[in-house]
């Protein structure tokens, strides 16, 4: 199922996730996708196979944690796995960890697995792995589990104040 941008229909009311609203507000053009998770939660590769899209061009939103206690948001493809020295370079960091999963939630207000880099509770700063700048468009969490929003990836990098960087393994 696919939606297009604000002028959709009164079904998009279920999808206003605050990350829908954040794009919305922007006058971002947008598309909703969803997906059945059993279980509350699917892998991003997964989830790519589930939408029929190329996991290079979908991307999770990783929260970590650095050795001065500050959080980053580190959004890179599906398929790939974060380099924690690479992101502890980037944010100036000596040490950077994942952030436990039980302080997603209370962190970002958004819960595992549907944890969109747009509209966190508060702003943490963030970077974008940078084969995003190759894509048109980019594929993230819409803000729930089952719900993806693909948008145009400068958008997407503008609206979260992030930077490009180099952040996976390789």
């Amino acid at each position: 199922m696919s939606k297009k941008g604000k002028k959709d229909n009164k079904k998009s009311h279920a999808h206003k996730t605050n990350a829908v609203r954040m794009v919305e507000a922007e006058g971002i053009s947008y598309e909703l996708h969803e997906y059945d998770a059993p279980e509350g939660f699917l892998d991003g590769v997964s989830v790519a196979a589930a939408l029929g899209q190329d996991p290079r061009q979908v991307f999770k939103t990783l929260v970590t944690v650095g050795s001065s206690r500050q959080n980053y948001v580190c959004v890179i493809p599906v398929a790939e796995e974060l380099d924690l020295k690479k992101a502890a370079k980037h944010f100036g960091e000596k040490k950077i960890e994942m952030l436990p999963s039980r302080l997603i939630t209370q962190t970002t207000g958004y819960i595992k697995g549907g944890c969109s880099p747009v509209g966190m509770k508060k702003p943490f700063p963030t970077a974008v792995h940078c084969t995003a700048a190759d894509l048109d468009t980019i594929m993230v969490s819409g803000g729930k589990v089952g719900l993806q929003m693909a948008l145009p990836a400068e958008e997407l990098v503008r609206i979260t104040g992030a930077q490009l960087a180099d952040l996976i393994v390789g």
